[in-house]
């Protein structure tokens, strides 16, 4: 069994290569059982969770061919750690053989995350954003904000990038990394005066309160909402639901964990009829995504463990394994 760095990881794969491979996974489609959430209580501090997302081969497909592949991420997420100088998600990716179970690789999951996150909502605005989007508004500057900048400027011309973090010094940091990019990128000082400039709005962050509100969305605009991967977190307005074409990763995660869906579905500014399609729809061509250049569109993602068994085998294959 091999372990796999997160400086491998970056050197094998690409965001436009992995677009096309979670394309292509998506149309095929996998095994992919309802993720495991644990909670790891702690005698002082905030609980932990402890996540497991299995997802494998589907060997009865008629297309099916080989031995293929059985994986699982294992994930912490520690709000107490970034009181330490740590990051709050930990993980890692176990990659089996699918005719055997035997191990193959130890991928590091943090990596893993970062890339595939970011590539399923650039494959979403693949089908989701205007040809010409150019300018992106990027709330939050974690880990994760570099990696969906780059991910959205491999399937459309973005080259203005203006950046929002409560933390101003973390916005500072990732303006510089986006610059050392190639992109014209600047501070944002306050979210709803960009709203009226950006073509694509991306949003990761932990927020409880909604940051992106509908009412100062311009006509055109494609919203990708990565953060409040639990119900009781959010992103975005009711008025923002209302106001767009919703779209998800996949139906039955979105519609279980994001809170923007959830809490949206709850108020009744979304009913399960207004959800457009996921991404299992998209690729496969069963429905249709941007209709016109002037509509609002919006794509909620929560992680689906597909996306990872196609980026822990693509990292494998590309190793040479």
């Amino acid at each position: 069994m091999r372990f796999v760095s997160a400086e491998e990881v970056d050197g094998v794969l690409t965001h436009g290569g992995l677009v096309e491979t979670l394309r292509e996974a998506f149309r095929k489609g996998a095994v992919q059982p309802l993720r495991h959430h644990h909670t790891v209580e702690r005698p002082a501090g905030t609980a932990s969770t402890l996540l497991l997302m299995p997802a494998w081969s589907d060997f009865s497909a008629p297309a099916f061919e080989g031995d293929g592949y059985v994986g699982v991420k294992i994930v912490t997420v520690s709000p107490d750690n970034n009181a330490k100088g740590l990051p709050a998600i930990m993980g890692i990716y176990l990659l089996l053989d699918g005719q055997t179970g035997e191990p193959r690789a130890l991928i590091d999951g943090q990596r893993i995350t970062l890339w595939r996150t970011a590539c399923a909502s650039a494959l979403a605005a693949d089908y989701l954003a205007r040809k010409d989007a150019s300018s992106m508004l990027m709330v939050g500057a974690g880990a994760l904000a570099p990696f969906l900048v780059r991910a959205h400027a491999a399937v459309r011309p973005v080259k203005r990038v203006a950046v929002w973090n409560r933390t101003p010094a973390n916005a500072e940091r990732l303006v510089e990394t986006l610059q050392a990019d190639g992109f014209e990128a600047r501070l944002a000082e306050t979210i709803d005066d960009e709203l009226g400039e950006a073509d694509i709005v991306s949003c990761a962050t932990i927020s409880s309160v909604p940051l992106i509100h509908g009412a100062k969305l311009q006509p055109g605009t494609h919203v990708d909402l990565v953060g409040a991967f639990a119900p009781t977190m959010r992103e975005s307005d009711d008025e923002a639901i209302r106001r767009a074409r919703v779209f998800v990763d996949t139906i039955g995660g979105a519609t279980k964990e994001a809170g923007d869906i959830v809490q949206a579905l709850e108020s009744g500014a979304l009913s399960r009829d207004d959800i457009q399609a996921d991404l299992y729809d998209l690729c496969r061509g069963q429905k249709k995504g941007r209709e016109s250049d002037d509509e609002i569109t919006l794509f909620k993602s929560v992680g689906a463990a597909i996306e990872d068994l196609a980026a822990g085998i693509a990292v494998w294959e590309k190793l040479g394994g």
